[in-house]
């Protein structure tokens, strides 16, 4: 088990800032910057899309607004190991460690974030707003951590809520049945507005931090500070009580009100369908606070970054959740054609008939979002596609091999289920443990994988020359 940050030899440092990882991404040519003046609206997400797992974009005056916008930061699973300052093999364990043994964080007095002060708050003035998606309702923040705060307690959660501009000083919310509604559940009984604020452009890590699915009254700040190795520095909101990161970029502070609703959506969300328009919980905006110079982050809605952030935490939960009752479990990924959330990919050390259903039933039980879980064995590389397709068309049979339960409970943004009903299904591409050695033995070509190509091809030869002519 990792107990640094650098204990992977051979990489680079974390990135603890913002800042920093946009330094490292220039200085790798992974760091695209556009020309002045692109439009907010649609032609900002489509740079992005277009650079989506190869580049990040930097965007100087959009639209001519002064404050520039940045996106696509964690668009690649090795970008977020390297931001850890790990192989991209101790992801996992990385954020594991970070989750099970979080740091509490540093209040300091003097923080970047609130080098300048608006009381008088016109959010659309004052931040870049984006449209990203053709049938989105208008302008989201979408890169922005919501920090509440325990009514009874004043331990602190933090996640990321897509937020819809509705005036100058109101932002609509979407709220799930998760940590940041059950505090407000909390606020309504004392009839009062929860209190919160909205971190935009924080480092990798804290980004990463915020999506760890953790027990209620876990502040994911200081899962944060684990993975930055040193406690997070927090300073206190100028008008709340929240503690907000000090080297965030903007944070905006303000309230859940108790009975205001508004319409809200529709929005791109990560299945990459649009999430509906309903009446939703009101944030009331009471000030910004922000550096001299801000970046605003951006994530675009069914993109990699947005799939990733959410993938890599649920990874984590579900990898110690399944070794707790199957040792055999060597590695889980959830693919990106399953949008990071619903097909899960299980790569274990069968030891008996029976234990890979025994695991595709386990993990159906880590996370209501799973409707499919495949299950192979040690020799099947799960982060590639091909390998694991290859391994159910050579190892799975629908008769033996496949599990299907009906009306269980899934994801309400799955347009296919009734409302969040659905089903679930568990395919067991493992070998056979009474199979004949050479039935399932793989091909393969002896010193294939050491060949050094350059070595032994002649890139200045003509074909002809091999005939002697």
């Amino acid at each position: 088990m990792l107990t640094a940050p650098d204990a992977a030899a051979g990489t680079q440092a974390p990135c603890r800032t913002l800042r920093a990882w946009l330094d490292r991404l220039a200085a790798t040519d992974r760091l695209a910057v556009a020309r002045p003046g692109v439009a907010l609206r649609f032609q900002l997400a489509a740079i992005t899309n277009r650079l989506d797992g190869r580049q990040a974009s930097f965007f100087p005056r959009p639209d001519g607004h002064p404050v520039p916008v940045v996106s696509g930061l964690t668009s690649d699973r090795d970008w977020m190991a390297e931001a850890m300052g790990v192989a991209p093999a101790e992801l996992l364990p990385r954020f594991q460690h970070a989750a099970a043994h979080p740091l509490p964080w540093r209040e300091v007095n003097d923080a970047p974030v609130q080098q300048v002060v608006h009381t008088d708050v016109d959010l659309q003035r004052l931040l870049p707003l984006p449209t990203h998606n053709e049938h989105d309702s208008g302008a989201y923040i979408t890169a922005g951590l919501l920090i509440s705060r325990n009514p009874r307690t004043g331990i602190q959660n933090v996640t990321i809520h897509r937020l819809q501009l509705n005036a100058p000083d109101r932002l609509g919310v979407l709220l799930l049945p998760r940590h940041t509604l059950a505090y407000l559940q909390m606020a309504e009984e004392a009839d009062e507005d929860l209190e919160i604020a909205i971190a935009i452009g924080v480092d990798p890590m804290t980004l990463l931090a915020s999506q760890a699915i953790a027990p209620l009254d876990v502040d994911e700040l200081e899962i944060a500070g684990a993975l930055h190795g040193a406690p997070l520095p927090v300073v206190h909101c100028r008008t709340n009580r929240i503690r907000v990161p000090a080297e965030a970029e903007i944070v905006i502070e303000g309230r859940i009100l108790l009975k205001a609703r508004e319409e809200e959506g529709p929005f791109g969300e990560f299945p990459q369908y649009y999430g509906e328009r309903a009446p939703r919980h009101v944030i009331q905006v009471d000030a910004v606070t922000h550096r001299r110079d801000a970046i605003f982050h951006t994530i675009v809605g069914g993109g990699l970054e947005h799939l990733l952030l959410g993938g890599i935490p649920r990874e984590a939960t579900l990898l110690a959740h399944l070794q707790r009752s199957f040792p055999s479990v060597r590695d889980v990924h959830l693919s990106k054609g399953g949008v990071c959330r619903y097909h899960l990919h299980v790569q274990m050390d069968k030891r008996s008939e029976g234990e890979a259903k025994n695991v595709i039933l386990g993990a159906f039980g880590g996370h209501y979002d799973i409707k499919q879980v495949i299950v192979v064995d040690t020799d099947v590389n799960i982060h590639d596609p091909r390998e694991v397709e290859w391994a159910v068309a050579t190892r799975f049979q629908a008769d033996r091999d496949l599990v299907v339960i009906a009306d269980a409970q899934g994801s309400k943004l799955d347009p296919s289920t009734r409302d969040g009903l659905g089903a679930k299904m568990g395919l067991d591409a493992t070998i056979p443990l009474d199979a004949p050695e050479m039935r399932f033995k793989r091909i393969a070509v002896p010193g294939e994988r050491e060949l050094v190509l350059p070595e032994v091809l002649d890139s200045g030869a003509d074909w002809r020359q091999g005939l002697g002519l």
